[in-house]
């Protein structure tokens, strides 16, 4: 994605662009997995700890980003919807437990729940874990 195209996914979502904002999205969809603040730290090196919590906070609240919990920790990763107020690109999420990485499985229907009178769901995280197949050594080939 350019930067042009992540500066109009942004303004989408009514988020003031800045650098290190750009800088933060730019890291996400780069890697194209969810990643914890650690591996973002590592992967930017610019920008404080606090500024990268800062910016995923603000991206949170925007519906910018996916916020999943795996037995590693909290990881992100960029969403790609085009709205701020609903999210369109829900998905099945992988933790493999060899690599501790996770992993964005798109084309897989996540089954509705329906939730008992009185509760009103906002979010869902679906997550399955396994071995990733780099650790298994399957060859798509």
């Amino acid at each position: 994605m350019s930067k042009a195209e992540l500066t109009n996914l942004l303004e989408e979502h009514g988020v003031k662009v800045t650098a290190n904002r750009i800088l933060v999205a730019e890291a996400l969809e780069e890697e194209g997995r969810p990643l914890s603040m650690m591996e973002l730290e590592d992967k930017i090196g610019s920008i404080d700890k606090s500024g990268i919590f800062r910016t995923l906070a603000l991206f949170r609240d925007r519906h910018l980003v996916h916020v999943i919990e795996d037995e590693a920790g909290t990881r992100y990763e960029l969403c790609l919807s085009h709205d701020h107020d609903h999210d369109e690109d829900t998905h099945v999420h992988f933790y493999c437990e060899r690599c501790h990485r996770t992993f964005c499985l798109e084309n897989i229907h996540i089954p509705s729940v329906e939730l008992p009178k009185g509760y009103d769901g906002h979010t869902s995280n679906y997550l399955v874990k396994g071995i990733c197949p780099e650790c298994s050594g399957y060859s798509f080939a």
